[in-house]
Parts: C-alpha cells; sequence; structure tokens
C-alpha cells in the first residue's frame, strides 16, 4: 500500500470551502491587492536592500541558521523563492503605506482621543448575590478580608482564581460600559462598591490607572489602527466577484 497522498488545488480549494474559510481568504487577497494598488498610486518602491534586511530578519526569527533550513521551511509553507520575496514586498510596502497614509495623523488623532488609550489594571470577582458583595465589599472596607481571599473562595475558574482575580491592563473599550465610568472615576488603589450587571454582580479592586504617552509603541498602535480602518473602507467599497469551481 502507497503511502503518498495527492492533493490537487480542487481539493485544497474544496476544503476551504467546507470550513468556511473562503471569505477570510478572498478579504486577504483583496487587502493585498489594494495595499499593492495604493503604493503604486502614490510611488512608493521596495529596494533589494530592504527585502534582503527582512527576509534576514524572518530567517533570525524561525531560527533558520543553515540554507538547507531555509529551503525546508520554504517546502513546508509551499514558498518559492519568489514568493517568499513577494510576501516580504507586500508586507513592507503595507508598513510604508500606512507611514505614508497616516504618520502625520497619529498625533491629532491621539489627543482627540486620548481617553480611550486610558488603561486600568484591576481586580474582579463577579458573584450572583448582590447582598453577599456588598457584605464582601464593606468587609474590605475594615480590613477583615483582603481580596485575593475573596477571589480564592469565589472564583471557579481555576487560573483566574491563581491570579487572584487579576484581569490585566485594559482600556476603557474593554470595560462593560456600565463599569467603566466607575473604574476610571476611582482614585487607586480602591476597590470599588458592587457594580450590579446582566452578566452578574462585580467586586472590582482597581489597582492603578495608567495615563497614556504617545511614545512609539503608541504611535505605531495607533497609525495600524488607522490603517486597518482605511484598509475595511475600501474592501467594503468593493463588490468580490471570485469564481470556484462548481460555483
Amino acid at each position: 500500500m502507497s503511502n503518498i497522498l495527492n492533493l490537487s488545488q480542487q481539493d485544497i480549494i474544496h476544503k476551504l470551502k467546507l470550513s468556511c474559510q473562503i471569505p477570510g481568504v478572498l478579504e486577504a487577497v483583496a487587502t493585498q491587492k489594494i495595499i499593492a494598488k495604493a503604493a503604486q498610486e502614490v510611488e512608493i518602491i521596495v529596494t533589494p536592500e530592504e527585502i534582503q534586511e527582512e527576509a534576514d530578519r524572518i530567517r533570525f526569527e524561525q531560527k533558520l541558521v543553515k540554507a538547507a533550513d531555509t529551503w525546508a521551511w520554504l517546502k513546508k509553507y509551499h514558498l518559492s523563492l519568489d514568493d517568499f520575496e513577494a510576501s516580504i514586498q507586500i508586507n513592507i510596502l503595507s508598513r510604508k503605506l500606512a507611514d505614508s497614509l497616516f504618520a502625520n495623523k497619529v498625533e491629532h488623532f491621539f489627543y482627540q482621543h486620548q481617553l480611550d488609550y486610558v488603561a486600568a489594571a484591576t481586580y474582579e470577582v463577579i458573584l450572583e448575590d448582590r447582598d453577599l458583595a456588598l457584605e464582601l465589599f464593606y468587609a474590605l472596607q475594615e480590613g477583615e478580608i483582603s481580596f485575593p481571599e475573596i477571589a480564592r473562595y469565589y472564583i471557579q475558574n481555576p487560573e483566574l482564581r491563581r491570579a487572584g482575580g487579576y484581569q490585566g491592563i485594559r482600556h476603557r473599550r474593554d470595560f462593560r460600559p456600565e463599569i467603566a465610568t466607575t473604574v476610571f472615576a476611582a482614585n487607586p488603589p480602591q476597590v470599588l462598591k458592587p457594580i450590579t450587571t446582566q452578566k452578574g454582580v462585580y467586586l472590582i479592586w482597581v489597582e492603578e490607572i495608567i495615563q497614556p504617552q504617545l511614545d512609539e509603541q503608541m504611535r505605531f498602535q495607533i497609525q495600524q489602527e488607522l490603517f486597518f480602518d482605511w484598509l475595511k473602507r475600501q474592501i467594503e467599497q468593493l463588490e468580490i466577484v471570485v469564481q470556484l469551481g462548481s460555483d
């Protein structure tokens, strides 16, 4: 019995269709074409030196030390050398286009939406009983119990329980609307009076409010957000016509 399994393009496309991945693939293809066209219109070019630098970075990232490692990696992903360079080129074009379109708009956007980038480090316990939540809140106020103790007793999820209910650093948009207002009005470190929502009664300890700074990381984040929003609008304006086998 042969151990070789031959797969055709039709087999692969059929699997993508059955797994409902075609819309995502079509959007990715459309995005690539939009970027290439827009970059050409504003005369953005990619130099061989830039492609080589990016290729070196990818090889380092993928731990492709020897030439044989690189060829094996390309084979695994069914990429020719030309395919690899084409993928690098579109990535560089994407970065350059984002910079060309939005680099000079980042600062204005940041100061217009500064409140959206304020973040909070919080710990949360969600309870079903508001009376119990109030009882625990007042016990915290009196120093009769600590928040980690409450988390240990009332959080079911093992990982979240071990972390004491820590939710990480989140922006205003990451909180439920009825919670965000109270969280960002807190004077940390502070335990908030229980907040009742449809999901349950939240007991929240606000550890820190983090004011945003327009550093390089924030500039990059905002520029990417503006660029992705722009791409989304471009795609929404398109009617994508495609022929796939029996369609």
